[in-house]
């Protein structure tokens, strides 16, 4: 038997939880918890109390303590920078031809759903720590995967809302072409049951192609009309500092072949049934 989650068992937990833009995060903190840009400044700025290995992910993550003197936070570093040119075989199967594997997807991720709006990416920044350049994202305190959730029988109180929630996660999936987004370890919740993406640094191929479109089948009308009005210049403004030309030229290609796939769904079954807020 599966075990729903009550807002009353939620908000039971000793922690005080406050809200980073669309998402609420567990602080050890006694000062207030900065936001937007200046979340942004704090993790590119504060003092390093600590480092240690988070154990799972070849990556080889790492869980950092920050701290600006008045509160701190935690957040999670990555370095990797991997490419292999050639053609290789892929973790799922098939082959990839000049593959990576780079933490400046992870950025290039994060500043994408900020231009959709879509308060799924924690928020992350570029730093250098001890001599490397890599991603900083803000840690979600009693976070759970969703291997955690199946494992556990775990079941949101809001099961529409979550259910928007996954087919927005979905999309930027498939817009990104994260291949590594079948890991069930890169879907994460907090107490609250909010949807957040993580582990992006194998995303932004150069597909012009989705990863698997039937995995789309509902669609969020204000993310739809954020995604038609993306401009090329847009994006090369906000993600041309980790992201190429050519890797921007997919990101359009399979935009427009989500907008195709929600207008042909929609001629077929209803808009009823495939749009919704």
């Amino acid at each position: 038997m599966s075990v729903v989650i009550t807002k009353r068992e939620m908000y039971k937990a000793a922690l005080v939880f406050v809200v980073v833009g669309n998402a609420a995060t567990a602080i050890p903190s006694s000062g207030p918890l900065p936001k937007g840009p200046e979340l942004e400044h704090f993790l590119r700025t504060a003092s390093i109390e600590s480092m240690t290995p988070i154990g799972v992910g070849i990556t080889k993550p790492m869980k950092v303590r920050l701290t600006d003197g008045e509160r701190s936070l935690h957040a999670v570093w990555k370095s990797v920078d991997e490419h292999r040119h050639g053609v290789h075989r892929g973790r799922g199967g098939g082959y990839q031809n000049s593959f990576k594997d780079s933490y400046k997807y992870e950025v290039a991720a994060y500043e994408l759903d900020k231009l959709l709006d879509l308060g799924l990416v924690p928020p992350t920044v570029e730093r250098k720590i001890e001599g490397r350049k890599g991603s900083l994202q803000l840690w979600i305190e009693d976070g759970f995967t969703e291997l955690d959730r199946r494992e556990k029988g775990l079941e949101p109180s809001d099961a529409v809302a979550w259910s928007n929630e996954i087919y927005k996660w979905r999309l930027l999936q498939q817009l990104t072409y994260n291949d590594d987004a079948h890991n069930l370890r890169n879907v994460l919740y907090d107490r609250g049951f909010r949807v957040y993406a993580i582990d992006n640094s194998r995303s932004f191929r150069r597909f012009h192609a989705l990863v698997n479109a039937s995995e789309l089948r509902r669609f969020s009308r204000s993310v739809l009309e954020r995604l038609a009005m993306l401009t090329r210049s847009e994006l090369e403004r906000n993600l041309s500092p980790w992201l190429q030309g050519v890797e921007i030229d997919a990101l359009l290609a399979r935009r427009d072949l989500i907008l195709d796939r929600a207008d042909t769904l929609a001629a077929d079954v209803g808009t009823d049934k495939i749009f919704y807020p």
